[in-house]
This record gives C-alpha cells, structure tokens and sequence, in this order.
C-alpha cells in the first residue's frame, strides 16, 4: 500500500499545525505510524491522497450514520449553499430542526442549537449552576465532554489516548469545582452527592460511555443517578453528543427510559456538518438570553448548512428498518470479531450498544475507566495497523469507538472479519 503523498502531507503540516494535526488522536501516536491524509469519501468508504481505499468504521467519530456523501443530504446541502452559507439571523431551518428533536427527546422541550459539542456541555453547565444557584459538578473518569477547562479532569477521548491524566493551563481554581466518581459506580457517587451536594449544581454523565471505549451503563446505574438527582436538588445532564440519534431514534435516554434535565447533542443532527445542540424542561431553558439573564451566543448558531444536513439526516433515520438493518450488521460484525478472536486464541472483550461497539485486547469485563485501561494497548497498535494495510480503517486509539452505518453492506462485514481473523493470527 503507497503512502508517500501522505508522508509527505504530514511533513508539511508539522510546520505549520501543532503535531501536524486538528485534532490530537488523529496524529496517530497511540498506534504509532504517521496518519492517512483523506482525499474524498462515500457510503461505507473512505480514499487516501494516495489513492488507497478503506472501508471506514470512524465515520468522522460518529456522525455519518448515513455513510458518506449520501445523496439527499449532499443535494440538501448544496441547495442550501446556493442561498448563502450563514446569516447571522434566524431562520424556519432552525424551528424545523428543533421541532424534530423535540418530538425525538420529550425531555428537550426547547432546544438551543450552537456549533458544537464543547459549547453546548459548557453552555448546559451553566445553565444548571443558575438554575441550582450552586457551583459545583460531578463527572465521571473517562468521560469526555468537550475541551473546556473544568471538565478536563479524568477525561476520556484525546486525553485517554495520549495518557494526559491532567491538562496543563486550566487553573486550580478551575477544576476544584469538579468532582469525579468511576462510571458503573452508584455506590461512591452516592456518598460524594450526599458529602457534596449543597455545592453541586448537576451531574453529567454519558449514558453510553463512548470516549474510553463503548462502556455501556449498567442496569441500576442510571436509574440511580437519576433518583440521587431528584432526591438532593441537583440536575441530571445526558451528554449524548455520541448516542443521540446513533443507539436508537431518541437517544439513550429513550432506549434506557430515562428523562434527564438537560440534554446535550452533536454529532448527527448535523449530518457531518459542525453543530451542537442542548435543551431540557422550560422553567430551565427560559433562563437563556434573552428570556432570561443566562447569556449565550454564537454567529454561526443555527448555521443554514448544518441545519439542512440535521434535517435531511433524521428524515432519513425516521424511516421504518434503519435502526434494524444497523442492529443487524453490527451483530454480524461483532459476532465475526469475537468468533476470530476465540480461534486465534486472543483475549478480546466486545462491548456493544446498537452500531456503537469497541474491542478491547484483554479479558473479563470492562464496565469503567479502570478496567478498559487493563487493555494490551501494544496489541491493539498491532492490530490496528495490520487492518489498516487491509483496507480497513479503525480509530487510531483502543480507546475509541467503532461505528456502523447504514452504508456498511455484508460484502463490507465480510471483508472486515476476514481481515481481522489474518489480523488477530498474526498477534
């Protein structure tokens, strides 16, 4: 497989981009290597500036649930840019948009769209210290929720992938008002909600950990913060910047029958496009300026092209026998990877919800961030690379998701296990 064109890219963009990248885990460090530059994608496939081809189960992180490119929501797009890319105003999109979250999520009863995951995260946080009138939050290790400074603590993604226990920059003062509790453990969240709770303003939490791997929740896990929530005067906050839309039509919170205070959403409502969203009760959200005194604001909030691609994706979503056709390729998928793994004789631990999934090169459970770190990360490398010249395109990281869409065709499961039983023979 010929990669010097994107040797050659990664060259010039050291000089020029911080690690020569965007975004941290795309540098490939973790795995070793030097990363893929992409030159176009569709359906199930991703090509290389070298004129390589994967099938890709990345899917920008999440998002294209669709595939790439797919027909409607690119002729959307391009209709919507011949009438100009932003406007600084509002516009029925936005209205649109947000009725079809509402009716997805009964718990957003208003919605405000902003340009990403980070500043939706930041902008419920402080919605809910207003509300509350306390400080204080309380999080989960290895759950990411955006790069802002009082959530970088113990968090998932980029930090887990490159070891950064804590980021430089953010001040003390910044994080002492962030708790943090191991995900699955009600019993120690418990006891530092009722030590802390005239402090704490909320609690946020993935309900699908999906940045330290896919973690799924345990039975009581959520339930229990919900009622631990109520019980003390906190709000109860679902990042489902991942799940939302990807587990099932209205979240996590639908297939787990939960209803949160706060929501925050990313990823898919903008069909590829950058966008973030967050919403929750009334008596909540009325405190947003200018209906009330919580300010928050964006130029390119309720932007007319990730609008249009949020649309056109969920029209799509919403159609019977999509969320079964991507229940069934990614059983076929993990079924194939865990029958390779027990012939080759490899520990691998699948976790699963829906088309989110994650392989984890170790035994016995992984229900937390101490557990999915047990993980052979050097076997993991291996097995990613060998893949990779396979034509088959993973994250970069043990510690990332795996994503299915509705582009992924047998033929492409079938070429994957086949890859991975050569892959995992050879660990």
């Amino acid at each position: 497989m010929k990669t010097q064109r994107s040797e050659q890219l990664f060259a010039d963009a050291q000089l020029t981009i911080p690690g020569g990248v965007n975004s941290p885990v795309r540098a490939f460090r973790s795995v070793g290597g030097q990363p893929r530059f992409i030159a176009r994608a569709k359906g199930s496939r991703l090509y290389d500036v070298d004129g390589n081809s994967y099938i890709d189960y990345v899917l920008s992180w999440g998002p294209m649930i669709l595939g790439h490119a797919p027909a409607t929501v690119t002729k959307a797009i391009q209709q919507a840019a011949a009438n100009g890319t932003s406007y600084g105003a509002p516009t029925e999109l936005e209205i649109h948009l947000a009725t079809m979250i509402r009716e997805a999520l009964p718990s957003m009863e208003m919605v405000r769209l902003v340009s990403s995951g980070t500043e939706a995260v930041m902008s419920a946080i402080r919605v809910a210290r207003a509300y509350t009138k306390r400080d204080g939050i309380l999080k989960f290790e290895g759950c990411y929720h955006g790069h802002s400074d009082y959530l970088l603590a113990k968090a998932g993604s980029g930090l887990t992938t490159l070891g950064i226990p804590d980021c430089p920059g953010v001040p003390e003062d910044f994080t002492k008002h962030t708790l943090t509790a191991p995900y699955n453990d009600l019993a120690t969240t418990e006891k530092l909600i009722k030590k802390h709770y005239r402090q704490l303003a909320c609690v946020i939490v993935e309900p699908i950990a999906g940045n330290m791997g896919v973690i799924p929740p345990s039975p009581e896990f959520l339930h229990g913060l919900r009622k631990l929530t109520d019980a003390h005067g906190m709000l109860l906050i679902f990042d489902e910047v991942i799940s939302g839309f990807r587990v099932q039509y209205g979240g996590a919170q639908t297939l787990y029958d939960i209803k949160p205070d706060l929501t925050i959403l990313g990823k898919i409502i903008g069909g590829g496009l950058p966008v973030g969203a967050y919403g929750g009760a009334k008596d909540i959200m009325k405190m947003i300026a200018p209906s009330g005194p919580v300010y928050q604001a964006g130029t390119l909030s309720g932007n007319p092209l990730a609008v249009t691609a949020g649309i056109e994706t969920l029209k799509r979503l919403k159609k019977p026998g999509t969320y079964e056709q991507l229940e069934q390729r990614s059983v076929a998928l993990s079924e194939g990877l865990g029958n390779a793994a027990r012939k080759a004789g490899v520990p691998l631990t699948q976790t699963r919800v829906s088309s989110m999934m994650c392989a984890f090169f170790t035994q016995g459970p992984v229900t937390d961030w101490a557990s999915a770190k047990k993980a052979d990360t050097k076997a993991y490398a291996k097995f990613f690379h060998q893949m990779l010249d396979a034509g088959i395109y993973l994250a970069p990281s043990q510690f990332e998701a795996a994503f299915v869409s509705v582009a992924h065709t047998p033929k492409d499961i079938d070429r994957t296990i086949s890859a991975a039983q050569a892959a995992l023979k050879n660990l």
